[in-house]
């Protein structure tokens, strides 16, 4: 049918994750404004408390997959808040470590209570939920490979999922 615009079954699925996707980072942004904080943010505290090394403006951009330009602007702006703070390597005095603030780690466990958008997925069986996961891996695997084909500079290692 030459003009049809029904959409193919990968489309809809497509469509149909894009839109599960853009939902729940809606509620999850609405849930974290209410502690103060956008998602961005969330990530870079997360990553900070997580890590078990010192992290540069560099290393949470690999981690966060963004540009580091844009990081460096993101952990400025948290800095001016008192969420982290930039201290310079005494050692290496070209390399920055970011680090939270107390002021960023009470933001961490703040925004860890808010449960009601990451419980989600409560609404699944166990079975859906291993099915889920495994769907996700298998396409995280897939996005990955995409954007190394797409543009092999682009990302080191790959996030892992948990």
């Amino acid at each position: 049918m030459a003009g049809s615009t029904e959409l193919s079954k990968h489309e809809r699925a497509w469509e149909n994750l894009t839109l599960t996707y853009l939902t729940l980072q809606r509620a999850r942004q609405l849930e974290l404004a209410k502690v103060g904080l956008t998602v961005p943010q969330r990530r870079v505290l997360h990553y900070l408390k997580t890590s078990e090394e010192a992290l540069t403006p560099m290393k949470l951009a690999r981690r966060m997959k963004q540009q580091p330009h844009t990081v460096s602007q993101l952990v400025h702006r948290m800095e001016s808040r008192g969420l982290v703070k930039t201290t310079r390597d005494l050692e290496r005095k070209n390399l920055v470590r970011v680090s939270l603030t107390k002021k960023g780690q009470e933001a961490f466990k703040r925004q860890h209570s808010e449960k009601s958008v990451r419980s989600a997925t409560s609404c699944l069986s166990e079975k859906e939920l291993d099915l889920l996961n495994a769907t996700c891996k298998k396409l995280h695997a897939r996005g990955v490979e995409l954007i190394r084909q797409l543009r092999p500079d682009a990302y080191g290692e790959p996030i892992q999922l948990l």
